[in-house]
């Protein structure tokens, strides 16, 4: 198997980056009366997944990747709870946002594995 150059390589990270997009979509049909709550609260939590993921990439150490992956994860947690509650609130159709909540779910799965493999091989 050949080693990853990037973390644009990553298939949780591509699929991450999916994630952001369909959340700004999402995030673009709120309410204006959420523009600065929920609107901004799920762009940031969407964004900081891929983005952890990368910058842990590339630092120097497993132990640095393995705490920006663990951030990635609390993001994810965090972005699939809003979503939820954007059904909830019946913000926007429930239609709308399962699409999300997979892909949320998912990326949550990728990273898991991810961390579980970089656990397993050790310092």
């Amino acid at each position: 198997m050949a080693r990853i150059q990037s973390y644009r390589q990553l298939t949780v990270w591509q699929r991450a980056m999916n994630l952001v997009e369909e959340c700004y979509r999402i995030s673009a049909r709120l309410p204006a009366c959420e523009r600065f709550g929920l609107v901004q609260q799920v762009r940031r939590a969407a964004v900081s997944i891929p983005s952890n993921i990368a910058e842990g990439f590339n630092r120097r150490s497993r132990a640095a990747y393995l705490n920006h992956l663990s951030i990635a994860v609390g993001s994810q947690a965090e972005l699939a709870t809003q979503l939820e509650l954007v059904g909830r609130l019946s913000l926007r159709p429930v239609e709308e946002t399962v699409a999300a909540q997979d892909l949320a779910a998912e990326v949550g799965r990728l990273l898991h594995g991810l961390i579980r493999a970089l656990e397993a091989t050790g310092p």
